[in-house]
């Protein structure tokens, strides 16, 4: 019933779909910006910019991983996962496991040390469940983000 492959360019407006459900779970409905355009253009550049799994129930994506290379001074090459969505409804059947799963087989298979995420801290299924499968979430660490306006605002460009 689960199967899990890599997103195709038909995938992306579904995979949006559930982007934008996930920003309402975290409750920034309004924080999307990225367009199932954008997704297609950078799924397929050379190389591209990400990889994303999707996870399907009966055939209907219910999920999705995405996640993309980083290069770590400590570390060396490494993966973030970037995000992780099962629709609620399928919540507790596996298909968040098994996306999770791929990711790191994907990882194992970059030959990365380390698979990275954030996990917001009133999450507590997804920071339990990433915990029973070996991973740490790290105290005294902070998420540091700087968007667009505040980028061109600190650069003394407003106006662009």
């Amino acid at each position: 019933m689960i199967q899990i492959r890599e997103a195709k360019k038909e995938d992306y407006a579904r995979v949006l779909e559930l982007i934008n459900e996930l920003a309402v779970f975290e409750k920034e409905p309004d924080a999307v910006e990225v367009t199932v355009e954008e997704l297609q253009h950078h799924a397929s550049s050379k190389p591209p910019l990400f990889t994303c799994y999707v996870g399907e129930y009966d055939g209907i994506i219910e999920g999705i991983a995405l996640c993309y290379p980083r290069f770590s001074t400590w570390k060396g090459k490494t993966i973030h996962l970037e995000d992780l969505i099962v629709t609620e409804k399928m919540r507790g059947k596996g298909l968040g496991k098994a996306l999770y799963d791929r990711v790191l087989l994907h990882a194992q298979e970059q030959g990365v040390r380390r698979v990275e995420w954030v996990v917001l801290e009133w999450n507590t299924n997804a920071i339990e469940f990433y915990e029973k499968s070996g991973a740490t979430i790290v105290p005294g660490w902070h998420l540091a983000q700087m968007d667009g306006q505040a980028l061109a605002q600190y650069l003394g460009n407003e106006n662009i």
